[in-house]
């Protein structure tokens, strides 16, 4: 008999939002929600991916996602080089979790976190984002950052986490680090701006751990 094919459901509108290893897990999100948004990847990647962009991208029946135009792509422009980028890595949701920083013109590490015993895709998004935005008011630099997570740039502007993980032994560290991050947006001021790493018109964000 064949092993049954793993999958990984993306819950874009739902009771919780997020990314589910489970059918059972996905159900029980969007059962009795209207207008609930969801659908299934063959990839951890792939879901990450769809997460992080517009349910109406990937919400056609074809496992192919769409490829933009030659003009689609156009109206996006160039990323800009002058500029650094973040990402991070979870292996499940939760799971093990690491984030970096990386020159997007070199790809050249600027900082990596992890990996940690137990994180949220999320949490270390926003994490990298805080990261990323306290090394370049410390080096005094104006470049722009980079960030492939709406999610997590919301959370950043509103200066708090708004993760559903709840603390226990295995995940202490990476919930004192979210505690910091909030402390430094309260406490600190930066003029960095942070853009959205548009995926589908530039491939995949510099930083991406190419865990495909």
């Amino acid at each position: 008999m064949s092993k049954k094919k793993e999958k990984f459901y993306v819950v874009w509108e739902g009771k919780k939002p997020g990314i589910y290893l489970s059918w059972k897990d996905c159900k029980a999100m969007i059962d009795g929600y209207a207008g609930a948004k969801y659908k299934s990847f063959e990839t951890f990647a792939k879901a990450k991916t769809a997460y992080n962009g517009d349910y109406n991208d990937f919400k056609g029946t074809s496992k192919k996602k769409r490829v933009l135009t030659a003009d689609e792509k156009a109206k996006y422009g160039e990323p800009n080089l002058y500029s650094i980028a973040v990402d991070a890595a979870s292996s499940g949701n939760p799971g093990i979790m690491e984030y970096r920083g990386v020159d997007t013109q070199t790809v050249k590490q600027l900082f990596h976190q992890g990996p940690f015993k137990q994180g949220t895709n999320n949490i270390g998004e926003f994490l990298a984002l805080v990261h990323g935005l306290a090394y370049l008011k410390k080096i005094g630099s104006d470049r722009i950052i980079y960030s492939d997570s709406r999610i997590a740039i919301g959370w950043v502007k509103k200066k708090k986490c708004n993760t559903k993980l709840q603390e226990n032994t295995r995940n202490k560290d990476v919930i004192d680090l979210v505690r910091r991050a909030e402390q430094w947006l309260k406490s600190n001021t930066y003029t960095t701006t942070i853009v959205k790493w548009e995926t589908k018109a530039w491939g995949e964000i510099p930083a991406d751990f190419g865990r495909k």
